[in-house]
């Protein structure tokens, strides 16, 4: 059971204006933390950061392939795209766009959307080295910055969930 606790001081963050550098060490090989970070969302995720709510939430995903949509279920079977994948390189590499706005509205057009980076590096046969940059807060106009600080404790608690998560997988 001591392995579901984390250290929130375990992932590490810096910030310029328009970008986000998170970085962390996931128990676990590189393939498992990249299958936990894509194909495990619903478990990590926090609920309240979704359209759907923490009651009406079914499912998060995300299609494995370029061009594959990141989407949520919510109430009634109905889906909501939040994002595009650019790049799928397992267990490597994963891109994708963020098309929520700070408002929270979605964000049609790729070219206004953020744009989020998550590296897999192998650090030994059990250890992951997981860096996240989330990039090009600019495109979102005039609210990036303070989206960007909002997003910098956002993202920190979900990759705390996501360590928790990842560790309770190796059970």
């Amino acid at each position: 059971m001591g392995r579901e606790t984390v250290d929130p001081d375990e992932v590490r963050q810096e910030f310029d204006r328009f970008s986000l550098r998170s970085r962390l060490l996931a128990p676990a090989p590189a393939g498992r933390a990249f299958a936990v970070f894509t194909g495990s969302l619903t478990d990590w995720w926090v609920r309240e950061y979704t359209w759907s709510g923490p009651d009406a939430l079914a499912e998060l995903g995300v299609e494995p392939r370029p061009g594959g949509m990141l989407y949520e279920i919510g109430p009634y079977g109905f889906r909501s795209d939040w994002g595009r994948v650019l790049t799928w390189d397992p267990p490597r590499r994963l891109v994708f766009t963020w098309q929520i706005g700070p408002d929270r509205v979605p964000v049609p057009d790729p070219a206004r959307a953020s744009e989020v980076e998550v590296l897999f590096l192998a650090e030994g046969p059990d250890r992951t080295r997981v860096e996240v940059e989330h990039r090009n807060f600019d495109r979102h106009g005039a609210a990036a910055e303070g989206y960007r600080e909002a997003l910098t404790a956002g993202w920190h608690e979900l990759l705390h969930r996501y360590l928790v998560t990842v560790a309770r997988s190796a059970d």
